[in-house]
C-alpha cells in the first residue's frame, strides 16, 4: 500500500507504446496497484514524477533523450526519497551498477516472470531493495574489477565499428601509441585475449551497447 494507505501509484517510463500498454494491462488487474502515468522520455519522466510524486517508478535504461540512469539521477537530486525499479533488457554488472549508484533501489529484467515485478513493486514500496539473484551475482563478480574509464569506452566503440588504430587515433584525436596503452590496458582489465574478444566481453558486461 502507499504512504497514504491507498494503492501503490506507479509511472511507467519507457519509449516503446507496446511494453508501457503490456505493464499498464498487469498494473491495472492488481488491486493494490495503481498507474498514474506514462512517459516515453527521460525529460517526459523528470516532469510527471515532479507533478504526481508517483511510489514507485518503473524506468528502462535506453530512452531517446537521455540514459535512463541519468533520468534516475536527475529525479533523485530533486526527490531523493524516490523509489524507482530499472526494467531492463540489458543484464550486464555496468548498466546495473551504474543505476543502482544512481539510486535505484531494483533491478529487473524484462524477461522476468509476471509474478516476480509484481512483487519488486510491493518490495521497492515499503523502502526496501529488490535485485535478483542472477544479476546480484554479476554484480559480486565483478564488483572489485577496475571500470574501464570514458577513454577506453570510446576506444573500444571505435573497435567495435571495425577501426583500426590510426583511424580510431585521428577520430579522437590522439597518438596512435596511445590508442595502443589503451589497448593493452583494456585488455588487461576485462581480461580479454584480443580485441574482439575485448569487444564481447564490453557488450556482454554493459559497456557497450549490443
Amino acid at each position: 500500500m502507499s504512504k497514504d494507505g491507498g494503492p501503490i501509484r506507479l509511472l511507467i517510463v519507457d519509449d516503446h507504446p507496446v511494453v508501457r500498454d503490456g505493464l499498464a494491462a498487469m498494473i491495472t488487474k492488481q488491486a493494490d496497484l495503481e498507474l498514474m502515468g506514462e512517459a516515453a522520455t527521460g525529460q517526459e519522466a523528470i516532469d510527471l514524477y515532479r507533478t504526481h510524486r508517483p511510489d514507485v517508478t518503473l524506468m528502462d535504461l535506453r530512452l531517446p533523450d537521455m540514459s535512463g540512469v541519468d533520468a534516475i539521477a536527475a529525479i533523485r537530486s530533486q526527490f531523493p526519497s524516490a523509489r524507482v525499479i530499472v526494467l531492463t533488457t540489458y543484464r550486464g554488472d555496468v548498466q546495473a551498477l551504474r543505476a543502482l549508484k544512481a539510486g535505484a533501489a531494483g533491478y529487473l529484467l524484462k524477461s522476468s516472470p509476471r509474478a516476480e515485478l509484481m512483487q519488486a513493486i510491493r518490495i521497492v514500496d515499503r523502502g526496501q531493495k529488490c535485485v535478483p539473484p542472477e544479476v546480484a551475482a554479476d554484480l559480486s563478480e565483478f564488483v572489485a574489477d577496475d571500470l574501464l574509464s570514458a577513454r577506453e569506452v570510446q576506444v573500444l566503440q571505435d573497435v567495435a565499428g571495425g577501426n583500426a588504430n590510426k583511424m580510431i587515433a585521428d577520430h579522437l584525436s590522439i597518438s596512435e601509441d596511445t590508442v595502443k596503452a589503451h589497448m593493452r590496458s583494456i585488455l588487461s582489465k576485462l581480461g580479454a585475449n584480443d580485441r574482439t574478444h575485448a569487444v564481447s566481453i564490453a557488450m556482454r558486461r554493459g559497456f557497450l551497447d549490443s
